[in-house]
């Protein structure tokens, strides 16, 4: 299927991309001096990237195509003296070995270009394009299509190169905006290879699928998660932030932290509040206390908070604090608080399902800033986690002060361009220095409208911010901000589990002493053996990221990392419960692992081992090592076998490879059954990092499903399988009857869940919150309530639980205000409404009963939908949250636009995902396309 006619628009409606109104000053430029080079401003260069047909090979590589503007009237893109820098998740076809290489090698030969990896050390995903002596220069003002294969598929604009620069004869290089462009429609770009089944999601998918009813909540539905009673009693009582809090020395904390969070929604007085303790708290009369239980009781006389511990008090707290209405919260954001507020007069009791319960943040790859991680960390204290599994390290960044090796967080902290990597490491995953200097980069972007292209993000979906440099690719947390993370999460209960990921998907660890050794001559942590020739290549391209098992180096930098962990933890007073050893994803087959490296060979210890043998080795002395420190270790699966008899002492695994059909769908329950004990991290459900579903305007990967709040509420921790309906490209399948199912024995063996948070996308605090959330709920009720509803009774629950979001949660988490932070309001994804048009009457519907539905025929004049409504052929439609905020525009219909209509000035176009302002004729340039392939929004 070819790409659409294109036509122009009409003389009345010319368009002008959004992003050249603010560009086009740099476009339309006074002449160069004849003396002068001339050469494009960069800014008045664009780059686009659009995947064009994923049918020229079956899933081996795609046809792209790479689209440059020059619309610097002065210069054209000469023949030679220029190069293109970016990032790509997905390899250029012409850096593959064998045919596909060859393939696009030729490919872009024919077109006077070339492709390799721009580093020193040709490790990760950083590209340099040069023109060969065979290109075509580009005339200014001209369009300039580049075919360009690409591995694999692309079917969501995640994928789409970034960080483009552009730098003239070996000078700076400067900024040069991109975007992505995929059309939904076209199944050439949208069906990744013949076995993808999935479809694109669109207005009409989604109002079949939203078969969710309003209901009317009981106290107990309110409540998230769940609790295991709760019982209204009638009428309500007061609180305020002047309430009398009554508690013992030992809940002094959570007296204070209840204060200030009544305190941020009204100062009125109101009747008094006590906490205490009971340590035979039995909330489930099983003749046992609950450990983390609570109740919290209501009268017209106060409230009373009593817990199994101080961690129960907690909960309770977090109870009452869901039981304030969400108006009040609304009011207190909007600065109109007003007098005390009104609760339910109640008797609810509680206690959790699991004793971990955990949320895994990534900030390796891309940083976070205390104050963010902090306020997620109250979010999980406001739903009940327990566990923060921070990665704070990878490939990509080194997050962490240790005292002693300055070069960690001096160098391994730091991304630039700098493709020798003196001073930093190589630009990666489309990010350096966010948008601020000192990292290599001129001239990008002064703000994140301007890196948007002219448009303020909403992040309610993919942005082309995320394409020009928006990321924290460097950072860390120096040991006072460390400490003060520990200390705000202590006071929540939160333990904090610090990851260093060994011995693959360590070069920022790994090069960082590297350049230790070279500007000092210190080899005492260095963690290569300089005459290993062994070869392997890891999911993200890094050839040079392995610790060696067999040099010295490695496991004194490991002692000394700890060792200066366990003081910092000791310092903020907080506890090291467990370290995290990493272990994922050692890259190629074990017969690669060091098999070059005369130090392995020569030390008596570890000659004549094989791969998997000095895996054993490492892990077995990494978690020695590590337990000097904490008592418990965790890592990922890849550390231990089921098969195989390796086992570590005091080691946890995470078991996170259930990809349907990869193998490894019942290690957990494997695990569980033989007595050692596992925290679920199951991918398809639990990875919040994923793509929320197809469509190509949701940020995320979908390397193993997409996943949704319904993915994350749905999932069965004591039965899986109960998931495995679909495979991650949508074909139906089965449980395999081989798979081990978990013994009742088993089942005490499953310490918890996780959720996992990777940062590969996540650019931004509003991203980050956009993908966690409501996913995070959805682990939150899992995790903690113990009424698991079985595969009959979920699509009841699953109904209660979506109106929970839609009438209640959602409106709390608008104007929600951690404790001690500045800011109100959570960036959570607000669902695109379902619609259909028959007759000319639009029906629409969402995904959360609660939410409001509006809908539009013209972009510019929007209205409340009613219930089925006359609007015509087609219509506009989208969700608005009661903060005001809407999700991404759904269209209905087909598009109504037609030769000769005009919209007028102030409208607004959109075209495959790029906005448009109508101008008037003579104004500006219009765009290349087909009535069939824009719509009118606001």
């Amino acid at each position: 299927m070819s790409q659409p006619a294109l036509r122009r628009p009409p003389k009345t409606a010319v368009l002008v991309p959004v992003a050249a109104l603010t560009a086009a000053g740099a476009a339309v430029l006074a002449p160069a001096p004849a003396s002068a080079a001339c050469h494009p401003d960069p800014r008045a260069l664009q780059m686009t990237f659009q995947p064009v047909d994923h049918t020229v090979t079956d899933a081996v590589y795609f046809r792209a195509r790479l689209t440059l503007d020059d619309r610097d009237r002065r210069c054209g893109l000469g023949s030679s003296g220029w190069a293109m820098y970016f990032t790509s998740v997905r390899q250029p076809a012409a850096v593959l070995s064998g045919t596909p290489g060859d393939i696009g090698r030729r490919q872009l030969a024919d077109q006077g270009l070339s492709v390799a990896r721009a580093d020193r050390a040709q490790s990760g995903d950083f590209y340099v394009l040069k023109p060969t002596a065979a290109f075509t220069p580009v005339k200014p003002g001209e369009r300039r299509q580049i075919d360009f294969n690409m591995e694999l598929w692309a079917v969501q604009k995640t994928d789409a190169p970034a960080g483009w620069s552009i730098s003239y004869d070996g000078g700076t290089p400067h900024w040069m905006p991109a975007k992505a462009l995929l059309d939904p429609t076209d199944p050439k770009q949208t069906k990744a290879f013949s076995g993808d089944a999935r479809p694109v999601q669109d207005a009409a998918r989604r109002y079949a699928d939203n078969t969710e009813t309003k209901v009317p909540l009981t106290l107990q539905q309110s409540i998230l998660p769940q609790p295991l009673s709760a019982k209204a009693s009638g009428g309500t009582v007061a609180v305020g932030g002047g309430s009398d809090v009554r508690a013992p020395g030992n809940l002094r904390g959570e007296a204070a932290y209840l204060r200030s969070a009544l305190g941020d929604v009204t100062r009125a007085q109101g009747a008094p509040i006590t906490l205490r303790t009971d340590p035979r708290l039995d909330v489930d009369h099983d003749g046992k206390p609950d450990a983390e239980g609570y109740t919290l009781t209501s009268t017209a006389s106060g409230v009373e908070i009593v817990g199994t511990d101080a961690a129960g008090v907690l909960h309770g707290v977090q109870t009452l604090r869901q039981l304030v209405p969400a108006k009040a919260y609304r009011d207190a954001a909007a600065g109109h608080g007003g007098g005390a507020v009104q609760v339910p007069r109640a008797a609810i009791a509680d206690a959790p399902l699991f004793p971990y319960r955990g949320m895994a943040i990534d900030v390796s790859r891309h940083f976070e800033s205390g104050p963010t991680i902090e306020k997620f960390l109250d979010l999980m204290s406001f739903t009940k986690l327990n566990k923060l599994h921070l990665r704070l390290t990878d490939d990509e960044g080194w997050r962490i002060q240790i005292p002693g090796l300055p070069e960690l967080t001096g160098f391994g902290a730091h991304r630039a361009f700098d493709p020798a990597e003196t001073g930093a490491l190589h630009e990666g995953m489309g990010s350096v220095n966010d948008l601020g200097g000192g990292d290599g980069i001129a001239g990008k972007a002064r703000n994140q409208t301007e890196a948007n292209l002219g448009r303020p993000p909403a992040y309610q979906g993919y942005e082309p911010d995320v394409l020009n440099f928006v990321g924290k690719g460097s950072g860390s947390y120096s040991v006072a901000d460390f400490q003060a993370i520990l200390r705000y999460a202590k006071a929540r209960h939160i333990e904090v589990i610090p990851e260093f990921d060994f011995p693959a998907h360590a070069r920022a660890a790994v090069q960082a002493m590297e350049r230790r050794y070279k500007d000092t001559g210190d080899a005492t942590y260095r963690m290569l053996d300089p005459n290993d020739t062994s070869h392997h290549v890891s999911v993200q391209g890094y050839t040079d990221n392995m610790a060696n098992p067999c040099v010295p180096g490695t496991y004194r930098f490991l002692t000394k990392v700890v060792g200066e962990v366990k003081k910092i933890y000791a310092g903020a007073g907080a506890p090291l419960g467990r370290i995290s050893l990493g272990g994922d994803e050692p890259p190629g087959a074990p017969d690669t692992w060091w098999s070059g490296s005369p130090a392995c060979k020569s030390n008596p210890e570890t000659a004549g081992k094989d791969g998997n043998a000095l895996k054993n080795l490492f892990f077995g002395k990494w978690n020695d090592i590590a337990r000097t420190a904490a008592p418990e270790t965790s890592g990922w699966e890849d550390i231990t076998d089921p098969t195989t008899s390796f086992r570590l002492k005091g080691f946890t695994p995470l078991p996170w490879q259930n990809v349907w059909g990869w193998g490894r769908e019942d290690w957990a329950y494997r695990f569980a059954n033989e007595g050692t004990p596992v925290i679920l991290a199951h991918a398809t459900n639990l990875y919040m990092d994923l793509a929320y579903n197809k469509d190509p305007d949701e940020p995320g990967y979908y390397w193993a499903e997409y996943v949704d709040e319904k993915s994350t509420f749905t999932y069965q921790p004591f039965d899986v399988y109960a998931n495995a309906t679909e495979d991650r490209w949508g074909n139906p399948i089965t449980p395999n009857p081989a798979w081990t199912r978990l013994t009742p024995e088993g089942r005490r063996n499953i310490l918890g869940m996780e959720a996992q948070l990777f940062g590969e996308n996540g650019m931004t605090p509003q991203l980050r919150e956009y993908q966690a959330f409501p996913k995070l709920l959805g682990v939150a009720e899992r995790a903690w309530n113990r009424a698991t509803p079985t595969s009959a009774q979920m699509p009841a629950a699953w109904n209660v639980f979506s109106n929970t979001l839609g009438q209640v949660t959602f409106p709390l988490l608008s104007s929600y205000r951690p404790v001690g932070l500045p800011g109100a309001g959570v960036n959570y994804r607000i669902p695109l409404p379902g619609g259909k048009i028959d007759g000319g009457t639009l029906s629409a519907n969402v995904r959360d009963p609660g939410l409001a539905v509006e809908y539009s025929t013209d972009g510019v004049r929007w209205q409340g939908y009613p219930g089925p409504v006359h609007v015509g052929p087609s219509a506009l439609t989208r969700t608005r949250a009661v903060d005001g905020r809407t999700s991404r525009i759904s269209p209905v219909g087909v598009p109504n636009w037609k030769p000769g209509d005009s919209y007028g000035r102030g409208a607004l176009v959109s075209y495959q995902g790029e906005l448009f302002r109508a101008l008037r004729p003579g104004t500006g340039q219009a765009p290349d396309v087909s009535p069939a392939s824009w719509r009118l929004i606001q």
